[in-house]
C-alpha cells in the first residue's frame, strides 16, 4: 500500500473514530449517526463499482440487484428459516457472487453502451421478481420482523454498535481494494480500462479479470445488502429499484471514477443531500443532482476528489 493511502486509512479512521463523540453530544445533529450508517452501506457497493468502473472500465447500471440479492437472501433465511444473520449474510454473498458469475461471463463480452443496457436489463428483472414473486418475497408490500446482528451474544441494537460495525467492515474492503489496487490485478485492470486490444496483446487475461472484478463488486454490493437488511428490518422492492443504480453510478462519478477515495467521498456527499439537505426540494430533487452531475461532468471531470488539487494548480500559477 503506497504511503499517501495509509496516511489517508490513518485520517479516515480518526474521524470515524471521532465523529460519534462529536455528534452524539451535540443535539441537533445527534441522527447523523444513522445516516452515516448508510453512507458506510453505500459506501461498499461504491467501492466495488469504482473498481469495475473506474479501473477496469467496465459500466454497471444493475448493482441495486446485488444489492437487493444480498438483502433478501439475509431477510429470507433469518425469518422464514430462523438462520443467524452472519450465516445469512455469507449465503446471500455466495448467491450473489453465482448470479454476478452467470450474468458477467456473457454480459461482459459486451462493451460501452451495450454493457450498460445489459446490466440494466439485468436489474430491472431482478425488482420485477421481488415484486412478483410474493410467497417469497412479500411482494410491493415487502415483509418485515427481520432480526439484527447479535456478537458473542450482544445485541446490536443501538445506532452506535452498528456504527462501528459497518464501518470496521467497510475499513476492511477499503484495505482489501487499495491492495487489489496496488497489486498485479490492478495494473492489469487498468491496462484494461486504457485499451483491451493492447491488454490482450500484452498477455493479460482480459475476460478472465474482467469477471473476477464483476464478480467482486457485487460481493460487496452483497455484503451491503445484508447489513442494509437487519439494520432497517424490512425489505420491500422500492428500496432496490433502477434509480438506486443511477444514484450509486452518480456517487462513483461526482466523487472521482479513478480514485477510490472519490467514491467514499461522492457516498457520503449524496447520501447527506438525499437524507437531509435535498427534503425542501421535495419531487424535484432529481433536478438538483442532475445539476450537480453536469457541474461535475463540465467543470470537474475528475471528480471532487481533484477539487484540492486543482486548487493547488490555480494557486501556483496564480
Amino acid at each position: 500500500m503506497q504511503v499517501s493511502n495509509r496516511k489517508y486509512l490513518l485520517g479516515l479512521t480518526i474521524f470515524l473514530a471521532l465523529f460519534p463523540v462529536v455528534v452524539m453530544n451535540v443535539g441537533a445533529i445527534g441522527h447523523y449517526l444513522d445516516v452515516m450508517i448508510f453512507v458506510g452501506i453505500y459506501s461498499l457497493i461504491t467501492m466495488g463499482l469504482s473498481l469495475l468502473m473506474g479501473y477496469a472500465g467496465q459500466i454497471s447500471l444493475g448493482h441495486a440487484a446485488f444489492f437487493g440479492l444480498g438483502a433478501y437472501t439475509s431477510g429470507i433465511l433469518c425469518t422464514k428459516l430462523s438462520m443467524s444473520p452472519w450465516l445469512a449474510m455469507v449465503a446471500g454473498v455466495g448467491l450473489t457472487a453465482l448470479v454476478a458469475y452467470i450474468v458477467g461471463v456473457p454480459s461482459l463480452k459486451l462493451k460501452g453502451h451495450y454493457l450498460a443496457m445489459a446490466t440494466l436489463g439485468f436489474g430491472v428483472i431482478v425488482n420485477i421478481f421481488f415484486n412478483e414473486e410474493v410467497y417469497l418475497t412479500g411482494g410491493p408490500s415487502g415483509f418485515s420482523d427481520i432480526p439484527g446482528f447479535t456478537v458473542f451474544g450482544f445485541s446490536l441494537d443501538s445506532d452506535l454498535h452498528y456504527y462501528i460495525l459497518v464501518w470496521c467492515l467497510v475499513l476492511l474492503a477499503l484495505v482489501f481494494s487499495l491492495n487489489v489496487i496496488n497489486s498485479r490485478i490492478g495494473r492489469a485492470l487498468r491496462s484494461l480500462h486504457d485499451s483491451e486490444v493492447a491488454a490482450d496483446a500484452m498477455g493479460v487475461e482480459t475476460s478472465r479479470y474482467k469477471v473476477i472484478i464483476f464478480v467482486l463488486s457485487g460481493v460487496y454490493a452483497s455484503v451491503a445488502g445484508s447489513l442494509y437488511t437487519h439494520y432497517v428490518g424490512f425489505l420491500s422492492p422500492s428500496s432496490f429499484d433502477l434509480f438506486l443504480s443511477i444514484k450509486l453510478v452518480m456517487m462513483v462519478v461526482v466523487g472521482g471514477m479513478h480514485n477510490i477515495w472519490g467514491a467514499l467521498l461522492g457516498t457520503c456527499l449524496l447520501t447527506f443531500l438525499g437524507n437531509e439537505w435535498l427534503h425542501i426540494f421535495h419531487d424535484f430533487d432529481i433536478l438538483v443532482y442532475g445539476a450537480i452531475l453536469l457541474a461535475i461532468v463540465m467543470f470537474l471531470p475528475e471528480g471532487l476528489v481533484d477539487l484540492a488539487p486543482r486548487m493547488g494548480r490555480i494557486w501556483k500559477r496564480g
